[in-house]
Order: structure tokens, then sequence, then C-alpha cells
């Protein structure tokens, strides 16, 4: 059984930033695990998130509700302002909210996901958690399935799209109104793709 069968909790979006042994930095929103010991991440490979980690032995971990930090990067726009960590060699986003600290503990292989179990050195809050509103949360799915465009059927996009679309109607300041439309655009961009291809 591969380490994807064997863990099967609840899982938190948050937005991962690791620095290269030359010392890029790099920014991933990642579904994380919270357990008691310690902080569990599964990146798919290939991962410059993990390759950085088993590199550094660090990574920081950002609580953020700027929902456009998870729709820029999964659509290209991966550079975002970011402050030095105080305890490990590494960055958090200047928009979080919280940040965490993270030493490695403990990598167990994967021909897919690796487990990477993290533990907190540092932890900092530095503004109030208000909760997200429903267009934020839609951000975060819309980035969800943007991520995945070339695993999932265009018309699944289509409908999950649209449906996400009512709550931004709703609900969506001007950050994620942004936010959505680079989200959007590269559906639209994927999907024109496909349509070349086919043709």
């Amino acid at each position: 059984m591969s380490a994807v069968q064997t863990m099967n909790d609840q899982i938190f979006e948050t937005v991962v930033t690791t620095v290269a042994a030359d010392g890029q930095v790099h920014v991933a929103p990642m579904g994380v695990r919270y357990r008691d010991d310690g902080i569990v991440l599964m990146p798919f490979k290939p991962s410059t998130t993990h390759d950085n980690i088993v590199a550094t032995g660090h990574a920081v971990l950002n609580i953020v509700c700027d929902t456009r930090v998870f729709a820029g990067c999964v659509t290209g726009r991966k550079t975002w302002p970011t402050c030095a960590a105080e305890r490990i060699e590494g960055v958090r986003l200047a928009c979080a909210l919280r940040h965490v600290e993270l030493a490695l503990a403990e990598r167990r292989d994967d021909v897919q996901r690796p487990v990477l179990r993290m533990v907190a050195v540092h932890e900092v809050t530095h503004a109030p958690f208000a909760g997200f509103n429903r267009a934020q949360a839609a951000v975060i799915e819309g980035a969800v399935l943007v991520s995945r465009l070339k695993m999932l059927a265009p018309e699944k996009v289509d409908t999950e799209m649209r449906y996400l679309q009512i709550a931004i109607d709703k609900t969506a300041g001007p950050e994620e109104h942004e936010a959505w439309d680079w989200l959007r655009a590269a559906v639209a961009q994927h999907q024109a793709r496909a349509q070349e291809r086919s043709s």
C-alpha cells in the first residue's frame, strides 16, 4: 500500500515557501495535514518544494487570506513579496497572517507522493484571521481545478467553474475578482490549446 493510501485525514489549504540551495525562493499552494507528531506535506513528484526541503531540511508554512497567491501560483504568477524567516534559513510571505517555520523530521519516499513529516521550530501570528468568505473559498477551489486541468474532463471543469462563479458574483471583492480572472483565463487558454491539438 502506498503512502497516499495509508493517510486519509483532513487537509488544510496553505502556502508553503521553500528556498533552494542556491537561494532561489519557491512559493507553492499545498494541502497539509496536522498531526500530533508534526505537520505532514505530501508533494507530488516531480516537485520543487520536495527537492528544496530535502536539500535544506526546512520550509515555511504560510496561512494567508489573500487568495491571489493561490490563483497566481497556478497561473504562472509565482513571485510574491517575502520576509526573512526568524529561526531557519528561509522566507515567509509578507502577506501571511501567520507563519510556521518547519524542520524536516522524517521523509518516507513514494513514487508519486513522498511523505514529509515536518516539526514546528517557530511560529508567529502577524494579523487576525477573520475567516474566508465564499468568494475566497471559490478562488481556492478554482485554483485546485486549474492545477489539475490535464487530469480533468473539460465538461467537469466547466460545470465546477460555473458553480463557483455564483460565489464570486455574490461575495467577491477586488482581490478575489482579480484572482478569478486569472483562473478563468488559464482555463480558457487550456481549452483553446486542447481544441487546436484535436483539430
